[in-house]
């Protein structure tokens, strides 16, 4: 029989790998259980005449068997666990008085209280279970288990790893420039760093929620002496993670969009330091998006390429095959252009962009200073100089930049 009510819950983590496990319904309680049980590599027999969709695909995948009918003695011969998930109480009961003569752990979706095991509220993060009870309140659980798990994923709760571990380095993705904008998994190992190596146009209010412990550098400040920047900043990552620290590398954007993070990954490989990569909301996107400009949209653009603009057309270094571009009718967004947008929009008109093609440039996208001027292919050199837009901005070009605004005068 179950415990007194007074008496709280013990407990424990079950290890279901390769056991078998009953479910009885294949209703919505059973589709939200059974993904752990199978997760948990759990031997899972479903008994239901009918199922969700969603449960009948997990049969159909081969994850579960299902049996296709009403529970029957015997059902539970074998099992280490059962979860009743039926809304007929008399058939709940019946089963749970199965379980109970067979000593099986069992858990009724219908009744707690008759219940001789009860499901937490879990919460996975970084190879961490999270496990909440609260006896009669599933949803006090569940709050309490968000609250831990988000603490846990964002660093707001810190729970560092106290084993040695070898030497690694993060190339985290910090976003556009909005500090709420950088993932989940890159705020986490912010949180864990020893070593913090910033680019400017990183994150920085996240610098100011570091520990005081946390060594931050200004990548554009690392002195050079005889290496070029780059090689300047690579050493300093694979100098302070043989030196124990765990480094996070602080991009602003995605380290793999014009961010030289394939420099900094290769330099580390060659150092046999082992390097993870967590992807950033490029600004390619994420700033047109905020000012109300979308880079692809039905009926006007159907693709967007996206550019580096720091080298200018008629430089014999550029990649760019400009004159593909301008033949393109879908959206161009160009990064680190606006030293150079004269030339570009030059160049574009010149391979047959027309003149009169919309130009919005938004700068410092994603953050209190961020501003969009409006212009054209024939006027954005001229509107530039006049409204002194200064970097970062992105610039987008295409007949995006008027849907839902008014044209220009």
């Amino acid at each position: 029989m179950p415990e007194p009510a007074e008496h709280p819950a013990y407990p424990v983590g079950l290890r279901l790998s390769g056991r078998h496990v009953v479910v009885v319904g294949g209703g919505q309680v059973a589709q939200r259980r059974l993904p752990a049980l199978v997760a948990a590599g759990a031997r899972v027999t479903l008994v239901s005449p009918s199922a969700t969709p969603s449960v009948e695909a997990m049969a159909a995948a081969g994850e579960i068997t299902w049996v296709r009918r009403r529970y029957e003695d015997g059902d539970l011969d074998g099992a280490w666990y059962v979860l009743v998930a039926v809304s007929d109480p008399r058939a709940a009961a019946r089963i749970s008085e199965a379980a109970e003569a067979a000593r099986v752990w069992c858990v009724r979706s219908d009744d707690a209280e008759a219940a001789t095991a009860w499901t937490p509220a879990t919460g996975r993060s970084e190879g961490v279970t999270v496990a909440v009870l609260t006896g009669r309140d599933p949803r006090r659980s569940a709050a309490v288990r968000d609250a831990i798990v988000e603490g846990l994923r964002d660093g707001t709760l810190a729970a560092p790893h106290r084993r040695d571990k070898a030497p690694s380095v993060a190339l985290v993705g910090g976003g556009p420039g909005d500090p709420d904008l950088i993932t989940v998994r890159g705020r986490r190992l912010l949180a864990e760093a020893d070593v913090v190596i910033a680019d400017r146009l990183g994150p920085r209010d996240l610098l100011d929620e570091l520990p005081p412990h946390v060594e931050v550098i200004d990548a554009a400040k690392i002195p050079y002496g005889r290496f070029m920047a780059q090689e300047a900043i690579n050493n300093a990552l694979i100098e302070h993670a043989k030196a124990g620290k765990t480094v996070v590398r602080l991009k602003g954007g995605d380290p793999y969009v014009f961010g030289r993070g394939m420099e900094e990954a290769q330099a580390l490989a060659e150092a046999g330091i082992p390097c993870t990569v967590v992807p950033g909301i490029s600004s390619s996107i994420s700033v047109p998006s905020a000012a109300g400009i979308p880079v692809t949209h039905r009926g006007v653009a159907h693709e967007f390429t996206v550019v580096s603009g720091h080298v200018a057309p008629e430089d014999p270094r550029s990649l760019v095959d400009w004159a593909s571009l301008a033949k393109l009718t879908g959206t161009l967004v160009i990064l680190m252009g606006v030293d150079k947008i004269g030339a570009i929009a030059e160049a574009l008109v010149a391979h047959g962009k027309a003149p009169g093609t919309r130009v919005a440039l938004v700068q410092e996208g994603t953050t209190t200073a961020q501003r969009r001027v409006d212009a054209t292919l024939a006027t954005v050199a001229e509107v530039v100089r006049a409204e002194e837009v200064r970097p970062p901005a992105v610039i987008v070009v295409g007949d995006v930049v008027g849907v839902g605004v008014p044209p220009l005068a």
